[in-house]
């Protein structure tokens, strides 16, 4: 009976340990207005970093180090890929970072998600919605986001990682403007 007891004690803790976890995630977006930080992207074996910035909702602007000044711009509505040769425009409900950049829609999944420890250091939550599905990793000390892994709309395996963030900076107004196409 002790046993029993003893499992029925340890599961119970168990659960109110991960529901403290997911508040605090929780709690963590609900505070966030922006983040930047730098990024290590890997697309199919191909590894590109840079320096972005997210601002809550749906707006992103990174600068990719090394490589024909690439841009990628968000202003919530479309996203744009721009390089010094090419210009690429795409509606952003098309893609997953209508998804990922959406705190309201993370906070909700969150909440009806189990979660997973990744290398006891990492809380990862895989979010199915339409065709997507995407791996959302959050740190375990201090529960930022840190990084995504999804299939892009060219059925290419993306992984980003994120390190050096700061969140709730000021801004500038026109960072999240849409270039326009050379």
């Amino acid at each position: 009976m002790l046993r029993y007891f003893l499992i029925f004690f340890l599961f119970i803790f168990a659960s109110i340990s991960n529901a403290e976890v997911k508040e605090k995630i929780i709690q963590n977006l609900k505070d966030t207005k922006n983040l930047d930080f730098k990024f290590e992207q890997n697309v199919n074996g191909k590894i590109e970093n840079g320096n972005c910035t997210i601002e809550y909702q749906k707006k992103i602007f990174c600068e990719y180090a090394r490589s024909n000044n690439k841009i990628l711009v968000s202003n919530g509505k479309s996203l744009v890929i721009k390089t010094r040769t090419s210009y690429y425009r795409y509606p952003l409900k098309k893609t997953a970072l209508n998804l990922i950049l959406d705190k309201n829609f993370l906070i909700n999944k969150i909440y009806d998600l189990e979660e997973r420890i990744v290398d006891n250091s990492l809380i990862n939550f895989t979010i199915k919605e339409g065709v997507n599905e995407i791996n959302i990793f959050f740190d375990k000390q201090t529960y930022d986001l840190v990084g995504w892994q999804n299939t892009d709309i060219y059925q290419n395996f993306n992984i980003t990682f994120l390190s050096s963030i700061r969140k709730n900076r000021v801004l500038s107004k026109n960072l999240f403007k849409i270039p326009v196409q050379n």
